[in-house]
């Protein structure tokens, strides 16, 4: 859908923005432990899998941005959703190398650092109604992410603004109804009296959900058009390409298995697998700073 100078352009920013996290993260008086920071990461892997729909041939799934940022906090959700995109590239060619930087810039920068912002500040603003708020800024979330994705199209010459904006802001602020849903709901369960009378609860929630939703739900996840491919295939900029990078599992399915619902959970659970050990491994660095709790 996109290429030209667009591309490295936002590959920049996304490496100066993760970085800059990054930094944040590490001077950070508190921070998630590792295993909060894993668990989380592989459940928003998961949450991406299950696309659910929207509207009659239209599906969207989760982006997990504002999630992330409340539950690990603004820099180090940055972090986890970087990871877990750019797993989502590497290991199951979903988004092309080239637009790395873009679907970074769209989902981590802007709908996790962004809306992350934009919750802390009206949960301040307004404490005393958290889910509201919560939900509010999940539902900006995936509407900044979809204003970014229209502004790269546009900037690539692949299709105008004023058509790519108004199609892209419908169909996901519908999208973002079912991501203020989820959002509020998971974090009404994990600061239920059941789950946070220990700390680690919900971290083991969490990390079971994730298992649990990566090799149950992803089979049954709504197969239409997410809401970007749905713009697309309407507006006519939706091509067929050859893969400019060859992943080990494409399109999460084992090529080797031709039960098609069995290859989808396996290639997810190993997915969640994946992301929870290399966001533990990424989050086993913040023990050398003593502020890590």
């Amino acid at each position: 859908m996109m290429d030209g100078a667009v591309c490295p352009v936002t590959a920049a920013v996304s490496v100066g923005g993760i970085a800059l996290a990054a930094v944040m993260a590490w001077k950070a008086k508190e921070r998630p432990a590792p295993a909060r920071f894993a668990a989380v990461s592989a459940v928003i892997f998961a949450g991406q899998m299950v696309n659910f729909p929207v509207q009659f041939g239209t599906s969207g799934h989760l982006l997990g941005g504002v999630l992330a940022a409340a539950l690990l906090g603004v820099p180090c959700g940055v972090l986890a959703v970087a990871l877990v995109v750019t797993l989502q590239c590497l290991v199951f060619a979903d988004g092309g190398m080239a637009v790395l930087g873009a679907n970074l810039l769209n989902m981590a920068i802007l709908g996790t650092g962004v809306g992350g912002s934009i919750w802390q500040r009206l949960a301040s603003a307004a404490p005393q109604h958290r889910p509201v708020t919560l939900g509010l800024a999940a539902w900006l979330s995936v509407l900044l992410a979809a204003l970014g994705c229209s502004l790269e199209l546009a900037a690539a010459g692949t299709i105008p603004f004023s058509q790519v904006l108004p199609a892209m802001l419908g169909v996901h602020a519908l999208i973002g109804v079912g991501e203020a849903v989820v959002t509020v709901a998971v974090m009404a369960l994990l600061t239920s009296a059941a789950l946070s009378a220990t700390a680690r609860r919900p971290v083991f929630f969490l990390g079971i959900a994730a298992f649990v939703i990566a090799l149950v739900g992803a089979p049954f996840a709504c197969q239409w058009p997410d809401g970007l491919e749905s713009v697309a295939k309407t507006l006519g900029f939706l091509h067929a390409s050859a893969p400019s990078f060859v992943a080990p599992l494409p399109d999460y399915a084992f090529p080797a298995i031709s039960h098609a619902m069995l290859s989808t959970s396996l290639a997810g659970l190993l997915g969640a697998v994946v992301t929870f050990l290399a966001a533990w491994g990424i989050a086993t660095t913040w023990r050398r700073n003593p502020a890590a709790t």
